[in-house]
């Protein structure tokens, strides 16, 4: 099976795969200084403690291998600043792509360039994706300008009743990035 590298140097910062046994501490630290920050946009924060990070990283090995999501903890001089995530679609053409950063590596330019090297190496190394969405919720400003910036089309709005997060207005907005020169759109059913 084909799959991406496994690390990705974005000269200042890198993308590596997530390793189950050592990343524990770190990510964990990470997500408790982060609270305030995600707790409006990410609704798997109400969830958070210790068995739920170690779950996290614990399927990120088999969804790695099975194709299902290939996750990459963003590091900057070697520490921990984000998370991004390539998974698969309903379509079999099609990959979402999620991201959040430490709020302290924020306004830096870092998701935007992280999404940049995943999208440049789902089009690169797999050969079956067709195209890449971001879903974010309409209040999330930041989350947004990630898209914006990269040149997705915004493709639709939905209504997400009730909303899945505490800051989140219920409209989501789906983004598109289609592979150059391919035919398929697809549907986009986050």
């Amino acid at each position: 099976m084909v799959q991406p590298s496994e690390t990705i140097d974005c000269q200042d910062f890198a993308l590596r795969r997530w390793r189950a046994e050592s990343d524990f501490d770190a990510l964990f630290r990470m997500i408790e200084e982060s609270l305030d920050h995600l707790r409006p946009w990410m609704p798997w924060v109400a969830r958070h403690g210790r068995q739920h990070t170690r779950e996290f990283l614990a399927d990120c090995d088999p969804k790695w291998q099975s194709g299902d999501a290939y996750n990459y903890a963003i590091t900057a001089n070697d520490a921990l600043v984000g998370s991004i995530s390539l998974y698969r679609a309903d379509e079999p053409q099609g990959r979402f792509m999620g991201y959040w950063l430490h709020p302290a590596a924020v306004g830096r330019g870092i998701a935007t360039r992280a999404a940049a090297a995943v999208v440049s190496e789902a089009f690169a190394s797999l050969p079956d994706v067709a195209y890449v969405d971001i879903v974010h919720d309409l209040a999330n400003a930041a989350s947004g300008a990630v898209p914006r910036r990269l040149g997705f089309t915004e493709v639709r709005r939905e209504q997400v009743s009730p909303p899945v997060a505490p800051g989140d207005s219920g409209t989501d907005v789906i983004w598109r990035l289609n592979r150059p020169g391919s035919p398929l759109t697809g549907t986009a059913r986050p």
